[in-house]
This record gives structure tokens, sequence and C-alpha cells, in this order.
């Protein structure tokens, strides 16, 4: 492991495992190659362990340009931070960048500084489209949010620049394709809803099934016969401890924290599955 000091996510993330770490953390291998995460999210379980060798990734372009931004232009991109306003009508016009020509004429900074700030100053600070692939929360109404966290974005810059870290943006398959054994990988994906309408996948647009869930099982599946260690993360359905009922099954609470109705964020079961002991 890397010794960068302490380092957290740079943004709030449905499902992110910042209150889970000391749980997780007891199911990580003492001894392990390359760490892969291709659900990376806001990568609290990678910052972390912060690994000297990691392969990360994300469906979400968004944030894996992001990722990149704070890697490769971090005085830049804290410059583009500091310009913005916790304003309603500012935070609508920017939001509103995706639904015009005007999007692509963003440089990879700005972009990267949009995102940001639409997760600082958004309702509960979520990330989600619609169908049509446009963000959608509305306005938090924050008396203060902290926009510009140049600490911690400084710290995530040094440890990228400091490891061997490639960030990716592919399928959880292609990027788990060159894993071999001696390798750990930490999956965190969409999680099986609990219910009908418990289901939060709207940071890409086509979400994720259950057919994607079998995918990834199966990929869990060839992991393991390449010799490489496994620990997913997900929701404790009966379709997940089915799925994965040949591995071996902890079961966690976690507290709901994205549900538009503050009654309604109790604890929730969660399972982590591993294939080694």
């Amino acid at each position: 492991m890397a010794n960068d000091g302490q380092i957290r996510p740079f943004l709030k993330w449905a499902g992110g495992k910042r209150q889970l770490l000391k749980e997780i953390r007891r199911f990580i291998p003492g001894e392990f190659d390359t760490y892969y995460e291709p659900f990376v999210g806001a990568g609290a379980v990678l910052f972390h362990l912060r690994p000297r060798q990691a392969v990360i990734s994300d469906v979400n372009g968004e944030l894996i340009n992001t990722y990149c931004m704070i890697r490769d232009r971090i005085d830049e991109l804290i410059e583009s931070l500091s310009m913005h306003r916790n304003e309603r009508e500012y935070f609508y016009r920017l939001r509103s960048l995706d639904r015009s020509s005007e999007f692509e004429s963003l440089s990879d900074v700005e972009r990267a500084s949009r995102f940001i700030y639409l997760n600082k100053t958004c309702y509960n600070g979520l990330f989600r489209v619609n169908s049509q692939g446009q963000f959608n929360v509305p306005f938090g109404r924050y008396k203060n949010p902290k926009i510009v966290n140049e600490d911690v974005l400084r710290r995530v810059h040094q440890y990228l620049n400091d490891n061997r870290v490639r960030i990716l943006h592919d399928d959880f398959a292609a990027v788990l394709t060159t894993a071999r054994k001696g390798d750990f990988v930490y999956l965190d994906p969409p999680y099986d809803p609990v219910s009908d309408t418990a289901s939060f996948t709207g940071y890409v647009v086509n979400g994720f099934p259950k057919a994607e869930q079998i995918r990834l099982k199966l990929t869990v599946d060839s992991l393991t016969s390449r010799g490489c260690k496994v620990l997913l993360s997900n929701a404790s359905t009966p379709f997940i401890r089915d799925l994965y009922r040949d591995y071996t099954m902890f079961t966690l609470s976690a507290a709901r924290a994205i549900n538009s109705d503050a009654t309604r964020r109790g604890k929730i079961e969660e399972v982590l599955v591993a294939n080694y002991v």
C-alpha cells in the first residue's frame, strides 16, 4: 500500500462506501499484486487502500474525465472550480449545458469542473441522468457547500501521480480481462433493487438490470478460475443471495442515504461476497 496520508473521496456518491470501510477492510487480502476496481465511483475503497498499482474504471464518462483532470491538470481545475457560484439560477444554467450543443465545446477541465460543482451543490449530492443522458438532479439549496476542496483534490492528484494507477472508461468485463493470479478485484456495481421503487442506477442511461448482474457473476466465475481474489458488494436480496450461493457471503448493515424521503433512510442489509476466506 502507498503511504500518502489520509485521502478521502472528492465527491459524494450514491452507494459510496465510506461508512462501511471499517467492515470492508476486514475482508481485504493481506497481500495482492494489482488492485482492480471497475465500478470506482467516488473511490472510497481505492483511497482507503491506496494501492501502489491499480486499474480503475467506470462507465460514467464524466466521472472518469474528472479523475483524469485531477491527475493531469489540477491547477487549471482548481482555478475553474473557484469561479462557480452557489446560486440557483447559475446552477440550472450549468445543469442545462448537456441539453445543448454548447456542451460539446466545453474543455475537459470545464467538464470536470462542472461535474464537481453539480455534485457539491445539487440535491443530496447525487449524480443522476434521465433517459437522454441529461443530468436532472435539482438544486440543493445548501448555505455554504465546499465547492473547492483544494486539500482533498491535491491529495488525490498526488496519489494518482505517485503510483501506477491506470484510469479507464470501459465496461467492467473488458477492464478485467487483464486481471491475473495474485490480483485483487473489488466490485461495487449498482445494487440489485430491494423493491420496485428502490433502484438507483441512474448515473448511466441504461441502468444495471438483472441481466447485467448475471453477466457480472459470470465474470466473477472467470476471475476465480484465473486465481484472482474477488470481493463484491451488493444488496442482500434473494436474487443476489441465490446468484452467489456458491461463494462465501457476509451480511452488513448500512444506512440508506439517498432516498428523497428522509424518513426512509434507515438501515438496510448488504452483502459482501468473496471467493476466498
